[in-house]
């Protein structure tokens, strides 16, 4: 027996070696949480120092904020590590099951997405916070999500994902994800969602342009339409800024400061974190939760061609039980885009709905074409569990 053990611990620390042997070891430090990508010329730069600056400011009712919103800038949400970052900040969403047993987001209501705040009295009416409809059965968080890195993320080839999807059909875990296909309004043509946590989005642009209408209610050319408060859209009647709030440079600003937003850094890497990489590995995490990616052609240098390691594909996953009930574009109810784990270390919650405060807690929710992965993990001996856990602690 005791040879046995020896055997496993010394085919362990080899394999941790050799993980270690293929770790990349770079005399410049990586920019840290909140920096721009590394690179960047200097009107690179600017672009993204002016972003940031469009990105903490506070919007007032003058300049277009409501009649009903969330929050007054997006740093308000995006702000755990740095500027630019998540938060346990969750947005509610709503909806029913219609008569065709199809989701319907009863528009009519306000939903799906509740406007938390509104503008109190303006003329003859007076703008209040939204609410959940009694008629409303299904109700469902949403956390706020990290912004670091999506630029690489923007600038990977629709292709990519494409080529991903057909790869993980043919897992025998049963993973392979859905490319989730959404509309770009800029071009009008069909292309790959990856942001947001139903991919509901393309392009970082069309991103910052929704989060400005939805979040902050500032209406801008790819989202003109005001959200009508509580679904009634005669109430809009008193709207104190019925123009287009924003014509634009404010939308790009915000793409510009998320296109430049480097990535997180890698924490410290110990013998734990290299063993829990194998474990992450070996009980299935990382068929889904994609270790490298590389971006496509692009004009700016940093951005062209780049490896990058966001432990996500960005697609959609049946994700069973731990779906949140609600469809937007091709993601039904049960689908969800793949969470991806870089940066966790600085996280207080996990999962959509922020429902979970540890790294064993998020796993053991997992659910649908995750569950083979998640029994593996469930069956691991305590220590390899502190292994995986130290890795996730290193991202």
């Amino acid at each position: 027996m005791g040879s046995r053990v020896s055997f496993r611990i010394a085919a362990s620390v080899f394999a941790v070696l050799a993980l270690a042997a293929l770790t990349p070891v770079s005399s410049n430090p990586a920019p840290d949480f909140g920096q721009p990508l590394a690179g960047l010329t200097a009107d690179q730069l600017a672009r993204f120092s002016d972003g940031q600056d469009e990105f903490v400011s506070v919007e007032t009712v003058e300049e277009g904020v409501g009649p009903v919103f969330n929050d007054v800038s997006c740093a308000s949400c995006h702000s755990v590590a740095a500027i630019g970052g998540g938060s346990a900040i969750l947005e509610t969403r709503f909806g029913t099951t219609g008569p065709d047993g199809l989701f319907d987001p009863l528009s009519q209501l306000g939903g799906s997405l509740i406007q938390k705040q509104g503008i109190g009295a303006a003329a003859d009416c007076e703008y209040l916070a939204e609410i959940v409809p009694p008629e409303a059965t299904i109700v469902a968080n949403r956390r706020t999500t990290p912004l670091f890195g999506l630029g690489l993320v923007d600038a990977v080839p629709d292709a990519t994902f494409w080529a991903i999807a057909q790869e993980e059909a043919c897992d025998p875990d049963g993973i392979g994800g859905v490319v989730s296909v959404v509309t770009n309004i800029s071009t009008g043509q069909n292309a790959v969602g990856k942001f947001g946590w139903k991919g509901q989005n393309p392009t970082l642009f069309q991103f910052a342009g929704d989060a400005y209408l939805n979040e902050m209610g500032i209406t801008n050319p790819q989202f003109p339409n005001e959200s009508c408060p509580q679904g009634d859209c005669a109430a809009l009647s008193c709207n104190p800024a019925p123009q287009l709030n924003d014509e634009g440079p404010g939308v790009q600003a915000f793409a510009d400061f998320m296109a430049f937003l480097a990535p997180p850094p890698r924490g410290p890497v110990n013998a734990q974190a290299l063993a829990g990489e194998l474990v992450f590995r070996g009980v299935g995490c990382a068929g889904c939760h994609r270790t490298v990616m590389r971006t496509g052609p692009n004009p700016v240098a940093a951005l062209n061609k780049v490896v990058f390691h966001p432990f996500s594909d960005f697609l959609l996953h049946d994700m069973g039980a731990l779906g949140d009930g609600i469809t937007q574009n091709l993601a039904t109810g049960r689908l969800m885009r793949t969470a991806p784990l870089w940066g966790a270390r600085k996280l207080a919650t996990f999962l959509h709905d922020g429902r979970a405060a540890t790294f064993d807690a998020a796993i053991l929710a997992h659910d649908g074409q995750a569950k083979k992965a998640r029994d593996r993990y469930a069956n691991l001996p305590a220590y390899k569990k502190t292994w995986l856990t130290a890795f996730l602690n290193s991202l």
